[in-house]
């Protein structure tokens, strides 16, 4: 049973200061360690100074030169702490020792004993390999207490500590000599077991940080993935679809022209009306293709259905898909979206009646896709739609801003194509973006195009 619980408490120290990890924070010498080095020092120096002048270092025979020396390189072990951590945790400890034997006074300030602390934290904090770390920082203890124990068994502790309680009356419970030796025992087991436990905390909450950032690395890497896998399989969904229409509608096409140019060569009576209603399914049928590619085309940004509304994949597919929208179809698509429940605002300011037909169907798709958004991932009541063309502006441009008054509804977040898709076709048309909370409250989508005055002309002539 005692093997048992040996087994299981060593078990739960390897876990404690994680042994078996093989993560490596990495450390480097920064201005704020020099700054830590050089303020301690100035502190350390300070101290000694004040010390010396109250006559407290009057028993100390070594040269003021050799004090301020220990101090010197006592601070300079900082500066290195993080890149050096266990040698200079090991280096602390050597410190603490010369000192202590040859510089009592002066290894007991306490900015010193501040910096043997942070030498020792930063050994368990930053060292590179954890089963290094236990064994160094385990030496460095046993050392210490070992040195701790040579001066109460062998050294003089024990005769200046009668010497210095001898005029005391002492405790009816607890002698001074047990007094002064349990008690530095205790301040000693919570100096290097804090510095120690302390430093492991710290690699931990480094550890855990570390962990979440690759985390959030990850899942940023597999949602640009999933995103440019959607993209793919929408373009592989319309260029199947746009082979079957072409290829039905040129088949129709090919052999309604062989129809009529029989019916020509034979020039029979009643051949001519033949020819003709042949030509004209000719005619029909090259209207229809040029009208579901252009409708493929323009919707492989399209969102597939709203996801509220009841339905499923086979109702979507079989949707019919309606012409690329025009500006005319804008007031059309607002009504749309006012009867499931959203009141929206619209406002034309300009001559927007002169927008390229090119431009104003990205201008609808905009606003088809903001306003899809906010029904979906917000909680507002209201949106607002305002469509700016400035031409007297240095730049002349054309400006889409759709706004709303909510906060984003928990449990909704999407895939972000659809925003994606806004970007792309700015993108497109060199346009200005701005997609983000707004300071207030709600959300705002402003997409600015620039015109100038070919695109303009054209779009009149249109």
């Amino acid at each position: 049973m005692t093997v048992h619980d040996d087994a299981g408490s060593s078990g739960r120290l390897a876990t404690f200061f994680a042994t078996d990890d093989d993560w490596e924070r990495e450390g480097s010498i920064s201005a704020g360690d020099w700054l830590v080095g050089v303020s301690v020092l100035v502190a350390s120096l300070m101290t000694l100074e004040l010390i010396r002048g109250v006559g407290t270092l009057d028993s100390s025979d070594a040269p003021m030169w050799v004090e301020w020396t220990a101090v010197f390189i006592g601070a300079g072990l900082l500066v290195f702490r993080r890149r050096f951590p266990l040698t200079v945790a090991l280096l602390a400890g050597l410190h603490m020792f010369v000192t202590g034997v040859w510089l009592p006074m002066v290894m007991g300030l306490l900015p010193m004993q501040i910096i043997y602390f942070l030498a020792f934290f930063a050994g368990a904090a930053w060292a590179r390999r954890r089963r290094d770390m236990v064994v160094v920082m385990g030496l460095i203890t046993l050392f210490m207490f070992a040195w701790l124990s040579w001066q109460f068994a062998v050294g003089s502790g024990i005769d200046e500590i009668r010497e210095s309680t001898a005029d005391s009356e002492g405790s009816s419970l607890v002698g001074p000599v047990t007094a002064f030796v349990l008690l530095t025992t205790v301040i000693n087991l919570l100096y290097f077991a804090g510095a120690i436990v302390g430093g492991q905390v710290a690699w931990r909450g480094a550890r855990q940080k570390a962990e979440l950032a690759e985390q959030a690395a990850t899942i940023a890497a597999q949602s640009g993935q999933l995103q440019r896998r959607a993209v793919i399989d929408e373009r592989l969904r319309i260029a199947r679809e746009l082979h079957d229409v072409v290829a039905h509608h040129v088949a129709v096409v090919g052999v309604q022209a062989a129809a009529a140019r029989k019916l020509l060569e034979r020039g029979r009576p009643g051949d001519i009306e033949g020819a003709t209603e042949a030509l004209g399914n000719v005619e029909a049928s090259a209207r229809e293709a040029v009208t579901q590619m252009r409708s493929l085309l323009g919707t492989l940004r399209d969102p597939v259905g709203d996801e509220e509304t009841d339905g499923s994949a086979h109702t979507a597919s079989a949707e019919v898909r309606r012409p690329e929208p025009r500006l005319e179809d804008l007031p059309a698509l607002l009504d749309e979206v006012r009867e499931n429940g959203l009141r929206v605002d619209y406002e034309a300011v300009g001559p927007v009646d002169e927008l390229p037909s090119p431009l104003a169907h990205s201008v609808c798709r905009i606003v088809q896709e903001a306003l899809a958004n906010v029904r979906r991932h917000s909680t507002a009541d209201r949106a607002q739609v305002v469509l700016r063309v400035d031409r007297s502006a240095a730049s002349p441009y054309a400006e889409v801003e759709i706004t709303d008054n909510g906060r984003p509804r928990h449990g909704t977040s999407g895939s972000g194509l659809g925003l994606l898709g806004v970007r792309e076709r700015a993108a497109i048309r060199k346009a200005e973006v701005d997609i983000g909370p707004r300071a207030v409250q709600g959300y705002r989508v402003r997409v600015r195009f620039p015109l100038d005055s070919l695109a303009l002309s054209a779009g009149v002539a249109r």
